[in-house]
């Protein structure tokens, strides 16, 4: 039975597999990114490239297995490798928006100062043990979100921050649903 790399020594073999999976499992990460997100034709095409990828390197080391137990520590290493990859990839990336709950002494300085990279800010006033703080709620998208920490950090050194990623934009309406017995007696 012939392969695809058939002429290459065994390490460039393994090699090879090891560049396929890190490649694969990084494009299924994307994938997976893009279908949160939205982006079905960006999904559609990251996915058959994918499964092109994953279909040669699977077939390349279960053609070759029986050589080398090297070709099996490729193939999961290149896996392993992959999903590192892939995360710092979509780190690079910063696709989607985050919302940045920060306390502050200063808190109409601080939202003065981000409300030019965030989408939206908004202050409450607050008391802790310490005297009066401000709360400055602030929406970005997540790659401004380092401008916005280093704008909040100049005004104010000892602002205290929480960050939630892959926040959705745009305003939602609850909707409560009866449960139990007043799911039945609820309905008209």
């Amino acid at each position: 039975m012939s392969s695809l790399f058939s002429e290459l020594p065994v390490w460039g073999i393994a090699l090879a597999i090891f560049a396929m999976r890190v490649l694969d499992v990084t494009l299924g990460t994307m994938r997976t990114i893009s279908v949160v997100h939205g982006h079905t034709r960006l999904a559609v095409v990251l996915g058959f490239i994918e499964i092109c990828v994953w279909l040669t390197a699977v077939s390349e080391a279960v053609v070759r297995v029986g050589e080398t137990p090297l070709l099996i520590l490729a193939f999961a290493g290149g896996f392993a490798t992959g999903n590192a990859v892939g995360i710092m990839v979509e780190r690079k990336l910063a696709l989607g928006s985050c919302v940045v709950r920060m306390i502050s002494r200063n808190g109409h300085d601080v939202a003065v100062a981000i409300s030019g990279i965030g989408r939206m800010v908004t202050t409450f006033a607050g008391t802790s043990d310490a005297g009066d703080r401000s709360l400055v709620y602030a929406l970005c998208p997540r790659r401004m979100l380092p401008n916005l920490l280093s704008a909040a950090e100049a005004v104010d050194p000892e602002v205290y921050y929480a960050v939630e990623r892959f926040a959705e934009t745009g305003f939602l309406t609850p909707v409560v649903q009866p449960t139990g017995w007043r799911a039945t007696f609820k309905k008209k």
